[in-house]
């Protein structure tokens, strides 16, 4: 997964422009979702890659720091410019956020909770929730299973993922986790952590929003 990301960091974020009105409207309302929600909130963004997602928070937020593993897509993340008043990019590891330092009372990840094996979102979720505390502002959104988009789905007799064969413009290919869900899956995962859960499911894209527990 990691060398995935790193080899695909100069052409990731083109997925985000796709000619695809319904796509372009979700993505939309991600971006209004988002700008609402982290107004004045000390902000963890977790997996932010590129930067992508983080430009559309950090003119609203009082700070983010916002965390990948990759080095590479760091590095793009970085010459976006963004006030290094408000934003901190940083190399970590979405699994040991209690070694991110800072205080924050909000946390993002876009897209990379269908990356998580299954059997890791709830250690995922816990430590999160420790990191950021009760009260504190959650959103995520990722993909809607769409069988033509994003390479061919693979199954694995004994595991509960799902995983996608992409491959990048050089040709090499690379088999990552990628698990799709739909609201009640969802609902079910986010309820015991979550008050006041707002699940909404696109055509492409779900995004839920709510407070922990």
């Amino acid at each position: 997964m990691n060398l995935y990301y790193s080899n695909r960091a100069q052409e990731y974020e083109r997925v985000y422009y796709r000619n695809d009105e319904v796509r372009q409207k979700e993505q939309a309302a991600i971006r209004e979702s988002m700008s609402t929600l982290f107004v004045n909130k000390h902000v963890l963004e977790v997996a932010c890659g590129t930067g992508y997602w983080t430009q559309f928070v950090a003119h609203d937020a009082s700070h983010i720091t916002a965390i990948d593993f990759s080095d590479e897509v760091l590095e793009i993340a970085v010459e976006k410019n963004l006030p290094s008043n408000k934003v901190l990019f940083q190399q970590a590891n979405a699994y040991e956020l209690n070694k991110v330092q800072g205080n924050f009372n909000a946390s993002f990840a876009n897209f990379w909770f269908s990356h998580i094996p299954k059997n890791q979102i709830e250690k995922f979720l816990k430590q999160l929730h420790a990191r950021v505390g009760t009260g504190a502002q959650i959103f995520m959104a990722d993909n809607v299973y769409i069988e033509s988009i994003g390479g061919s789905l693979i199954e694995k007799a004994g595991s509960k993922d799902t995983y996608k064969l992409r491959t990048l413009e050089n040709g090499s290919q690379y088999e990552v986790i990628k698990n799709y869900y739909n609201e009640a899956e969802l609902r079910e995962i986010f309820t015991p952590y979550a008050r006041n859960l707002d699940i909404t499911i696109g055509q492409c894209f779900w995004w839920i929003s709510y407070l922990v527990k």
